[in-house]
């Protein structure tokens, strides 16, 4: 199931920049204006949720050192799936309005029931559990809050404006941008094969900071600028940090092929909480911002990931020759990528025509070579 949930990922982002690309007439930004909210949710909704659904259920086991997920947390992510399919064709006018109480209301739902599964896991690890686990159940609390906004806006009109953006940040800092940042310490290394002796003391220590300037950030977005700027110089802190660890640990291998995506998406998220500074100022369109965060952020860090992931989970067990290979192939043509990303990224920021080629193409050359790659994984 977990390669299934990585290759809808991936046919997800395709199938949103298609329809971003196919919307963007002679050059300009305004087709894409159009379509924005329900592509942002093909991507965020049916993409990248229920695949760090099922990266979480995979990831507590081993670093609770417990036994792998029952039937219904193993299959939570599909639940998810299916509520996410629901929310871009709501927004699109082909299923009513109270389909998004009912996507909503599951999401909601599938959040805390595995948050309390993350809990009860960490409360029963024999010995410390691993200090990324519990970024997890952050980054779960913070979807919670962030889906059960929708349906109090929906009946609430007058307040949406505040609470859609409380939503968004609460999602793509706090759901997206927590997990993510609870994972890449201990895959980075685990790409690079060697470790980093400070990884788990950062974990340790910086989840407090990381969710403080998530909650500031997204409570800023809402009511007031003033309060984005201590939370976006938190988050800031904390990703320099894992920054700066794996610069003094690894120098040049980090920006390496096998894992410039990942280096490419911590960077971007560090322009990223630049740029939303500079929205917040009226400096910058919010159109810009979210577009970027797909780019710069959520696809290097979704693509790098599978390179690693899609092999352990479809030749589980000891390492064997066919999922080196696979996990060769797939990592293949990584700093190009990470470089059309980035470059992606930069032109969505300053609304530049036709920005989302770059980023097509990056990940048309990984949704290839995931075809190469299933097609015979055993020869290189």
């Amino acid at each position: 199931m977990l390669v299934w949930l990585g290759l809808c990922a991936v046919a997800a982002f395709l199938a949103a920049l298609a329809a971003a690309f196919g919307a963007v007439p002679m050059g300009e930004q305004a087709g894409f204006a159009v379509l924005l909210a329900p592509t942002l949710h093909l991507i965020f909704a049916l993409g990248a949720l229920p695949l760090i659904f099922g990266a979480i259920g995979h990831f507590v086991p081993v670093l609770t050192k417990s036994r792998a997920a029952g039937p219904v947390i193993h299959h939570l992510p599909l639940v998810v799936q299916a509520a996410g399919l629901i929310v871009p064709l709501a927004l699109l006018g082909y299923l009513p309005q109270w389909s998004l109480h009912l996507a909503a209301t599951v999401d909601a739902a599938a959040a805390l029931l595995m948050f309390f599964w993350v809990s009860r896991r960490l409360r029963g690890t024999l010995g410390a559990p691993h200090p990324g686990a519990h970024w997890y159940g952050a980054a779960l609390l913070c979807l919670f809050f962030a889906v059960s906004l929708v349906p109090v806006w929906l009946a609430m009109p007058e307040s949406r404006p505040a609470l859609r953006l409380f939503h968004l940040h609460l999602n793509t800092l706090g759901f997206i941008g927590l997990a993510a940042l609870g994972t890449l310490p201990v895959l980075l290394p685990t790409a690079l094969r060697e470790p980093e002796p400070t990884a788990a003391m950062r974990l340790r220590t910086d989840l407090v900071p990381a969710l403080a300037g998530t909650l500031l950030v997204a409570a800023g977005a809402a009511t007031g600028f003033w309060l984005a700027v201590p939370g976006a110089l938190l988050l800031a802190w904390v990703i320099g940090r894992d920054l700066f660890a794996w610069g003094r640990a690894y120098g040049r291998k980090v920006g390496a092929g096998e894992t410039a995506p990942l280096s490419i998406a911590t960077v971007g998220l560090l322009l990223l909480l630049l740029a939303g500074l500079a929205h917040g100022a009226g400096w910058m369109p919010a159109r810009a911002a979210l577009t970027a965060y797909v780019a710069l952020f959520l696809l290097p860090l979704v693509t790098g990931a599978l390179a690693q992931l899609l092999p352990v989970w479809r030749f589980p067990g000891a390492g064997t020759p066919a999922r080196q290979t696979m996990q060769r192939r797939l990592a293949g043509g990584g700093r190009l990528r990470a470089a059309l990303f980035f470059s992606a990224g930069l032109a969505f920021l300053f609304d530049a025509p036709f920005a989302v080629l770059p980023a097509a193409l990056a990940l048309a050359d990984f949704a290839l070579r995931i075809g190469r790659a299933f097609y015979n994984p055993r020869q290189s």
